[in-house]
């Protein structure tokens, strides 16, 4: 019997020999097609500054701002930030809830040490450089210190660079060229990185030149900073003393120095809602495909601040007023941000009273930093309130208390309580057998006591508790005795005759207990 075989898969196999084309597998590239068309954008953040408690408020206000209506997507990533560097992630997801637009990588710093430099270093690449943003995170119960905390970050990202390559810098400098152009006036560009209506409409004529005092000091990344619980504001003003003009000081000198760097800045709540998400969002380039959410300024309300990047200017900063001096605070940041980082920052040094110079004038040094100025304003006095910044969140009335020495304050303890021995008089010891005798005399009283019970007898048609009695007896000579030495001698003898009159009284009730005892026995 003849074996049948397939003549249509003998030809198939022969077909594709024949061609001497390699084998295709067909699911492979369908996998590949679809595993493709499925990969999410990537963006990073490396958030800088706060506690890992404000990091994880930080990104609850972006990933919580919408509800989420899949079971799958309401899982929140566990949040690894308390030591070195911390990472998390969380996916935005489109105006309807249902499509994911990109997935954000959040990269934790909250130690502001140059040993973790080698550590961020490899994050940067020239892929993720476009699509990778920096965020320093502040706090309003600190506001004396922003300007030094935002110093020491940016020294720390100074590290960060040295330890990149030179391909990596070059993309960089490319970066921070095209981010001077986006969202600024008849740009073409809008902030998120799309193109403008103006481009559009074909009435584009280019964007404003720069002014003075903007993108002097590009980072290499696009910057925002946050300033968290603004809802402390309101504390500062009804219990510390804070004016209108205290807080409108405290943001010209942000909006001066981040203009140098063209970062954005914004004050968020916990109890109301931000323009964070869509700030952030807008810098990292993540756009709604149904649903397009403009990003608004807002240097009016003073607790939900929003000022966009290429936003702002040396005029929008003096609308303010004030006697603040935008210029002469810019040409000073320039100076502190050259310092190295482990640099103590220059401070405002106050002369002594003796040390006059040979005109009798005794002038402060002038010395050109703007963290100087900033911290000598915030804690002078008189400036309206801001001195007390440092015990905002307390109920001092000083700025700040020296300690005592420990072992000068505990030498000191020591010789008074010397002192206060040498006054105390001396208690006078019985010898051991008056103590033992003492002690058996007290434990078969105490027993004959709780076998009997209370006693009490009647005198003069009164119920009297011997008992309670004998105890104010006692109670009433060790009140005697405690009296002062020092008392005349004349109180001294009354003091014996009263001695005797309670001895006799104690026989007396000791008979009368005696006797009762008898008659029950």
């Amino acid at each position: 019997m003849a074996n049948r075989i397939s003549t249509y898969t003998m030809t198939s196999r022969d077909g594709g020999s024949q061609d001497g084309e390699p084998k295709r597998n067909l699911w492979t590239s369908m996998l590949e097609s679809v595993a493709s068309g499925k990969r999410l954008p990537e963006k990073n953040l490396l958030v800088m500054g706060g506690t890992p408690e404000s990091q994880r408020e930080f990104l609850e206000s972006l990933s919580g701002s919408e509800p989420k209506r899949n079971f799958d997507r309401q899982k929140i990533p566990p949040i690894a930030n308390n030591y070195a560097l911390g990472y998390t992630y969380y996916d935005v997801l489109d105006a309807d809830q249902d499509d994911t637009l990109a997935r954000v990588s959040l990269y934790l710093l909250s130690q502001p040490s140059g040993e973790f430099a080698s550590l961020v270093a490899p994050l940067l690449t020239p892929e993720t450089i476009p699509n990778t943003a920096l965020v320093i995170l502040l706090d309003w119960s600190q506001p004396h210190l922003w300007l030094r905390q935002i110093w020491t970050w940016l020294q720390v990202f100074q590290e960060v660079l040295e330890h990149l390559s030179r391909d990596v810098q070059t993309e960089m400098e490319d970066v921070m060229n095209a981010w001077k152009e986006r969202g600024r006036g008849s740009s073409s560009v809008n902030l998120d990185g799309t193109p403008s209506a103006t481009v559009a409409n074909g009435d584009s004529d280019g964007s404003l030149p720069l002014g003075p005092g903007e993108w002097t000091e590009p980072l290499g990344l696009p910057l925002c900073v946050v300033c968290q619980n603004s809802q402390k504001i309101d504390f500062l003003e009804k219990s510390k003393g804070w004016k209108e003009p205290d807080f409108d000081a405290v943001l010209q000198n942000l909006r001066t120095v981040l203009l140098r760097h063209g970062a954005s800045l914004i004050y968020t709540s916990q109890s109301t809602t931000s323009q964070l998400p869509i700030l952030i969002h807008s810098t990292l380039g993540i756009t709604s495909l149904l649903k397009r959410q403009p990003l608004k300024h807002n240097v009016i309300d003073r607790d939900k601040i929003v000022v966009p990047p290429n936003w702002d200017s040396w005029g929008k900063i003096r609308v303010l007023g004030g006697s603040f001096d935008t210029e002469k605070v810019s040409q000073y940041w320039s100076e502190d941000i050259k310092l190295p980082l482990g640099a103590a920052p220059p401070s405002m040094a106050f002369p002594d009273p003796e040390d006059d110079d040979e005109n009798g004038s005794n002038q402060p040094p002038q010395i050109e930093s703007a963290i100087a100025l900033y911290e000598e304003w915030c804690r002078d006095p008189n400036s309206g309130g801001l001195a007390v910044v440092e015990s905002a969140m307390n109920d001092g009335s000083e700025i700040a208390i020296e300690s005592e020495d420990t072992q000068e304050f505990l030498e000191r303890q020591l010789k008074i309580l010397d002192a206060y021995k040498s006054k105390a008089p001396e208690k006078a010891t019985d010898s051991p057998l008056s103590s033992s005798t003492r002690k058996l005399e007290f434990n078969d009283e105490k027993t004959v006591n709780e076998h009997i019970g209370p006693v009490q007898f009647n005198m003069g048609g009164i119920q009297v508790d011997a008992d309670d009695m004998l105890q104010r007896l006692k109670d009433r000579n060790a009140h005697i005795a405690t009296d002062s030495p020092s008392a005349e001698p004349e109180a001294a003898v009354g003091n014996i005759a009263k001695d005797f009159d309670n001895e006799q009284l104690h026989d007396f009730f000791s008979g009368l207990m005696n006797r009762t005892t008898g008659d029950r026995a």
